[in-house]
């Protein structure tokens, strides 16, 4: 018997991820993310960013999302979206997108600005795992 894997729901995605960046610490910046994204499995991960006064340890949305991920269980990402102190759609950062990448599933879909588009859109020629197995 063959998993199938899950439809994204888009409204359900930005929900979460819009109640994510209620959690959000921005005391720098003021620019609040949320993150959220669909598993394998069927789960909903979300996180927020996490500001730090040593600015360069400062963490993604994406970042404590992938946490979240980890810590419930593993799985890779079917479908994944982000939004801005408004709750608008955001699109994620170079790092970020590698971040996704490396977790992602096969077909991965991500809302962006200009719509739905594959990890492949979005990171193409992406370096990965595959290019470190011997």
């Amino acid at each position: 018997m063959t998993a199938q894997t899950p439809q994204a729901d888009w409204d359900v995605l930005l929900e979460h991820a819009r109640a994510a960046l209620t959690h959000a610490y921005v005391p720098y910046s003021k620019y609040p993310v949320g993150a959220a994204a669909l598993t394998d499995d069927g789960r909903i991960v979300s996180g927020c960013n996490v500001e730090n006064a040593s600015y360069g340890l400062t963490l993604c949305a994406e970042c404590s999302m992938i946490s979240q991920l980890n810590m419930t269980g593993g799985g890779r990402l079917v479908a994944f979206t982000c939004v801005d102190g408004a709750g608008a759609v955001l699109m994620p950062c170079g790092r970020c997108r590698q971040l996704l990448y490396e977790f992602r599933a096969p077909g991965m879909e991500l809302m962006t600005v200009s719509g739905i588009r594959s990890m492949d859109e979005v990171l193409p020629d992406a370096f990965g795992p595959q290019h470190l197995e011997g």
